[in-house]
């Protein structure tokens, strides 16, 4: 019965507004017709709800009113009853009352229908949707470089990726169930069931340890969240004990290199210290003044035994020289000074060629110059009413040339610039000295140009041109 009631709402209520109401006319021709040729006491102006209810489906309440009083007058004129005012009109507005009702309530049943329709779409919309984005989600988390990690206010791991199994040397598919404090003691701290008001969403670094006990340096970024099933935390995970590793020796092979060359300079000087110490010695002891005084030929030999070890300084170690993308790399530098400039008031004009071919050079060598002349502009701005610091690149003839001039009062003696340990500098006055050394162990250059005011030094290092065959 309900599959063809079904099918009857299809054929009655299927096409458009125009087709629904054309049936619902016909229907109605149809309907009085029969009534009229039907005598007898069987009134039939009831069948006018089946058209009535056809046309509630697609029509206003405004225009419901004219169609149902229309059936109404055709009810009333084609049945058998007398017509008079005491029971005609109360007839009829019972009539046109069940008729108008029962379009204005297949209306609101039409209505609700789409709406329904409507939400179910929507509804399927969202859930496809949502079972799209959870896809989504789960593909990237898996293919995920990072160990991606969720746990429970206890510490429990609810989740945990390819990456974090890989990371902690356990098998796929074992991580949860257990501690994540097991392998970052240091996440103990942010999760605290009574504390469930507050939400940490932070980075930090912090020692690992994977299941066979191995310690590691990791990178964590954490946030804590609210789930019905209580406080969550979810975690990225990089392991940089290798990064760690090569920042440590590159660190300390810079620092070797400083060394070897700051010693240099020490044993220069020594050098020369010693030289006038024994041009005076020997001028003494052609005067023969201090023939056979002790003392006088213990300082000769001092002097002498100095000036050997001061010559038998260590030799300035080669620099790792290699490719280097000087555009990239002066980006960095951009990173990593823009919070010295912003603390200081500084305005930085950068002007960098983005097409400049890669120059041979030792990265962290030129990063260490780099920086010790963007520091030595910074103390030169300190009291400066405008402070500007313009940095700029150019070409030259196989060479590279970088630009770091300042709006500072400039330079008293140029000519004592690269000198160790002059006098006046801000510490040891070994920074411009080493900053050139370090550029001349691999063929780069440091110089000073003149200016009327402020400072300007040049960085010229070789650039690697790509021959094309």
């Amino acid at each position: 019965m309900r599959d063809a009631h079904l099918r009857a709402d299809e054929f009655l209520l299927k096409g458009s507004r125009r087709s629904v109401l054309l049936r619902a006319f016909v229907l109605i021709l149809l309907i009085a017709l029969l009534d009229w040729r039907i005598i007898g006491d069987i009134p039939l102006g009831f069948l006018y709800l089946l058209p009535m209810w056809m046309v509630g489906s697609v029509l206003e309440p405004w225009q419901i009113a004219p169609i149902a009083a229309g059936c109404t007058v055709l009810a009333e004129f084609f049945d058998d009853y007398p017509w008079n005012p005491s029971t005609g009109i109360s007839r009829d507005v019972l009539y046109f009352a069940a008729f108008f009702g029962v379009a204005v309530f297949m209306r609101e049943v039409t209505r609700k229908q789409k709406a329904d329709v409507r939400h179910m779409q929507e509804l399927e919309r969202e859930t496809e949707a949502r079972r799209d984005a959870e896809e989504e989600l789960r593909v990237l988390i898996e293919s995920s470089p990072a160990a991606v990690l969720t746990a429970e206010s206890t510490g429990t791991i609810v989740m945990a990726n390819q990456a974090a199994h890989r990371m902690l040397n356990i098998e796929q598919g074992h991580l949860p169930g257990k501690s994540i404090y097991r392998y970052f003691a240091s996440l103990q701290n942010v999760l605290h069931p009574e504390d469930s008001h507050q939400f940490f969403r932070s980075v930090m670094q912090a020692h690992g340890c994977r299941d066979d006990g191995e310690a590691f340096l990791a990178d964590i970024c954490f946030s804590t969240y609210r789930t019905n099933a209580g406080l969550r935390l979810a975690a990225m995970v990089l392991d940089s004990s290798e990064e760690f590793s090569t920042h440590e020796v590159a660190s300390l092979r810079q620092l070797m290199l400083a060394s070897r060359i700051a010693i240099g300079a020490v044993s220069h000087e020594i050098r020369n210290i010693c030289g006038a110490i024994g041009v005076v010695h020997k001028n003494l002891a052609g005067s023969r003044l201090l023939d056979g005084n002790r003392d006088f030929e213990t300082l000769g030999n001092l002097t002498e035994t100095l000036e050997r070890i001061a010559t038998a300084g260590l030799q300035q170690t080669a620099s790792s020289a290699s490719e280097v993308d000087l555009p990239a790399l002066l980006e960095e530098l951009r990173i990593a000074v823009a919070p010295l400039l912003e603390e200081d008031s500084i305005t930085a004009c950068w002007q960098i060629d983005s097409t400049l071919p890669p120059v041979w050079a030792d990265r962290g060598a030129l990063m260490q110059v780099f920086l010790n002349l963007v520091t030595n502009s910074i103390r030169a701005l300190a009291g400066a009413e405008r402070r500007t610091l313009f940095i700029s690149t150019a070409r030259q003839s196989g060479r590279v040339l970088i630009h770091f001039k300042d709006s500072g009062p400039g330079v008293a003696s140029p000519e004592s610039l690269f000198r160790p340990f002059q006098p006046g500098a801000a510490s040891s006055g070994l920074g411009l000295y080493l900053s050139r050394a370090l550029l001349r162990s691999f063929g780069g250059d440091l110089r000073f140009i003149s200016e009327r005011e402020g400072a300007h030094f040049v960085i010229s290092v070789t650039a690697i041109e790509r021959q094309l065959f």
